[in-house]
């Protein structure tokens, strides 16, 4: 922080930082906050999110710079969140506004190959997928700790523009935590971060799957309707490729 600021009190510093705020956006920066809505214990709601924040949690290497996090990502301090193949940039307010990037190494083809291989044919039925539940078997598979999709700690980079030596600093931990969040709301997103196309995923869990209702009318679920489901194109998988 510079000197000049050094005397100011916490609700000084918080004005501040609100009209630095809203100066960016007045230049056309969306500096939108990221909502979390959960206020104990993991911040996210959903599978997805609760198992990423999960993940995070059981790295010792984390453990004392997690708490910090989730109560500056409660507070509204990160923003403009971004979640791209291999790197989520986003910005933390504190005595600053700073600038966090995380960068993911991809997943790569061997264990992604393996990990199509240990689910597929574990999607039972149409009832699973239209919950949004594909199975405890193939949730463990890529959830697991070793094996699943979620990076380790020595696949993730770290770097704020805040002076804390740490690693992981509490503005790190904020963001980090908030890629939950974001997955609570697009779980595609994980997939994308991990370099790999999820489409492949659904594809091999459905390899052999028995997709029928227990209801004969019901029928079977067609391609369009598996299409409108996921909102994703099953139809031509190399549509997929790039985007």
């Amino acid at each position: 922080m510079s000197w000049e600021y050094n005397n100011e009190s916490a609700a000084q510093r918080k004005a501040r930082i609100a009209r630095e705020v809203e100066n960016r956006r007045a230049k056309g920066e969306p500096f939108e906050p990221i909502v979390c809505e959960v206020k104990r214990g993991i911040p996210a709601k959903t599978f997805w999110g609760v198992a990423w924040g999960e993940n995070l949690e059981s790295y010792s290497d984390y453990e004392h710079r997690l708490p910090r996090g989730r109560t500056y990502l409660r507070g509204g301090n990160v923003f403009d969140l971004e979640i791209n193949e291999g790197n989520v940039f986003a910005y933390v307010t504190g005595g600053e506004i700073y600038e966090v990037t995380i960068d993911i190494e991809p997943m790569f083809d061997e264990p992604w190959a393996e990990l199509k291989q240990r689910i597929a044919g574990k999607v039972t039925n149409v009832v699973d997928l239209m919950a949004g539940d594909l199975g405890a078997g193939v949730m463990e598979a890529v959830t697991d700790r070793e094996l699943g999709l979620f990076p380790s700690p020595s696949e993730i980079r770290f770097s704020c523009s805040c002076p804390d030596w740490a690693d992981m600093c509490k503005h790190v931990a904020s963001v980090m935590y908030a890629v939950g969040v974001r997955l609570d709301q697009q779980p595609e997103l994980l997939f994308k971060l991990r370099g790999v196309d999820h489409h492949e995923l659904i594809d091999h869990a459905s390899t052999d799957a028995d997709l029928s209702t227990d209801s004969d009318e019901a029928g079977i679920l067609e391609a369009g309707e598996l299409s409108e489901l996921f909102g994703i194109d099953l139809g031509d998988p190399e549509s997929a490729v790039g985007e």
